[in-house]
């Protein structure tokens, strides 16, 4: 678990961890320079529990090169991810370890998650119709996977020219090498705050991050490759794809804030007459103007395509993800 500025909810998440019913493990925790106490606070938590093993960086890593670094660090076969801010449920890690038992074959076995509010209030619930489509897109959260090192260290790791999707690619690549299982129950809950790391980002550097994510998952879905993406250069204009109006918008959006994406949208997107287009100018226009509205209309809708999607379960019930 890498940490930067985590707190308030720092506790909750390594509590979380600490709390599960399987308790054999060691808990390797990075504090990534933060300045809000953080650092303090992990220092008391690793004199009270000797699974905790605490390494410190003088110098922000940042999301990538933080992951990568406490990655690296944990010793163990099998490596589950943790956020700062999150919730693991108790018996999340005994279940993907049971996975992994049942499937020597996977090399990842992740869960689905609910969403919470900054007082633990669930905002909505898992989207287990992800799970019945081929996507590019990995359907599950950061810190609810769960990964054999020998996979890991095969793809790659993490790579910092991906900072801010370092997840989404890391997990495209793991998925080259080994099969990726979803248990599709939410055993893990992610906080949606103002204050999380994609929010505290700089606005043009995390347009551009999201931008080509998505550019990565369009080369992904015409089963090309993505790498030369990650060369310095890109477009001259500095335009992003209008769909990252809606990605940035959406966390604001369902925790309860009121997105102002519509006139960045204007500036920044690449704009087409096409549905891409049309669909994000609609979105963030309607979150801007009556955000509560907006967000009953999208729980109908992902309670609708919830009970519509059928994914296709192994004998135990997991899902494999299916991807290009």
């Amino acid at each position: 678990m890498p940490v930067h500025n985590a707190l308030p909810h720092l506790d909750a998440a390594i509590e979380s961890i600490l709390g599960q019913s399987h308790r054999d493990f060691e808990f390797v925790i990075l504090d990534d320079a933060s300045t809000d106490g953080s650092g303090e606070r992990l220092r008391e938590w690793a004199a009270r529990d000797p699974r905790i093993r605490l390494l410190e960086s003088s110098t922000k890593l940042g999301p990538a090169l933080s992951s990568q670094r406490v990655a690296a660090a944990a010793a163990a076969p099998i490596v589950a991810r943790m956020d700062g801010d999150d919730i693991s449920h108790p018996e999340r890690l005994s279940e993907e370890l049971a996975a992994f038992d049942r499937h020597p074959e996977a090399g990842v076995v992740a869960c689905l998650c609910d969403f919470i509010d900054t007082d633990d209030r669930k905002l909505r619930g898992s989207e287990r119709w992800r799970l019945a489509r081929e996507s590019a897109f990995v359907p599950f959260a950061h810190g609810a996977m769960m990964y054999r090192r020998t996979v890991f260290d095969q793809a790659g790791g993490y790579r910092a020219e991906c900072e801010l999707w370092e997840d989404q690619d890391l997990v495209t690549r793991m998925a080259k090498v080994a099969q990726v299982l979803v248990i599709p129950r939410s055993l893990y809950s992610v906080r949606l705050s103002a204050t999380s790391t994609r929010a505290a980002s700089d606005s043009a550097k995390l347009e551009h991050a999201v931008d080509m994510m998505y550019r990565s998952t369009e080369r992904l879905g015409k089963h090309q490759g993505y790498d030369d993406l990650l060369r310095p250069g890109g477009d001259a204009d500095g335009k992003v794809d209008p769909r990252v109006f809606i990605s940035l918008g959406s966390q604001l959006l369902w925790a309860g804030g009121k997105p102002h994406m519509f006139r960045r949208l204007l500036r920044r997107g690449k704009l087409r007459l096409n549905w891409r287009t049309i669909a994000a100018l609609t979105w963030t226009a309607w979150a801007s103007a009556s955000p509560t509205t907006f967000r009953k209309v999208l729980q109908l809708r992902v309670a609708a395509k919830n009970r519509l999607a059928s994914p296709e379960k192994l004998s135990d019930g997991a899902i494999v993800w299916r991807h290009p």
